[in-house]
């Protein structure tokens, strides 16, 4: 019943998105049907021109900008010129300054630094599940016996796994090194 009900939510987004386009496009025909009856001046045709541009400017987002451009670098068995030609044309219609991308700068190394954060709270909280002593309802099981009253336990391994989850997050956060090389790193 949920899936049809999702169902049904989807279309009507889909179909309250289309009518919101044929609405646009109804304002826009007016919008240019007012200009073409009315005798504007060149400084007043500017300064809609201006207006539009800022409204449209303020609703394109700027991750998707940041985007646009890590595209091109996705872009396999393409000729550098080409490559010139694609960023180039990103950078005619894309206004990107640099309060952008020191803004993309900055979020790029909070996410290190929270995955940083983390990684070492997973070290931590692991060694100390294995350090401190727990309750024997809380050890769950021994797997290995070193003496009749000390052993690993399950609760030793969970930790461990902890540890080396919290090792692998804090490397990844330090060497993010792209997974796949491009051509031209080499």
């Amino acid at each position: 019943m949920k899936f049809r009900s999702d169902k049904i939510k989807a279309v009507t987004e889909l179909h309250d998105a289309d009518q919101k386009q044929l609405v646009i496009g109804q304002k826009l025909d007016d919008l240019i049907a007012l200009i073409s009856q009315n005798e504007l001046d060149s400084e007043t045709l500017k300064q809609l021109q201006q207006k539009f541009n800022k409204a449209i400017e303020k609703k394109q987002d700027r991750a998707n900008i940041i985007n646009a451009f890590k595209q091109i670098d996705k872009k396999d068995n393409v000729s550098r010129e080409e490559l010139l030609e694609d960023f180039s044309t990103l950078l005619l219609s894309n206004k990107i300054d640099s309060k952008i991308s020191s803004n993309y700068l900055k979020a790029q190394r909070t996410n290190k630094i929270v995955l940083m954060l983390v990684g070492i709270i997973m070290i931590t909280l692991g060694f100390a599940m294995i350090i401190m002593p727990a309750p024997p309802y809380f050890e769950m099981f021994t797997i290995f016996y070193f003496s009749q009253d000390d052993g690993v336990t399950l609760m030793d391994l969970i930790s461990l796994a902890i540890v080396f989850s919290g090792i692998y997050i804090l490397v990844r956060s330090i060497y993010k090194k792209p997974l796949r090389q491009s051509k031209y790193d080499q």
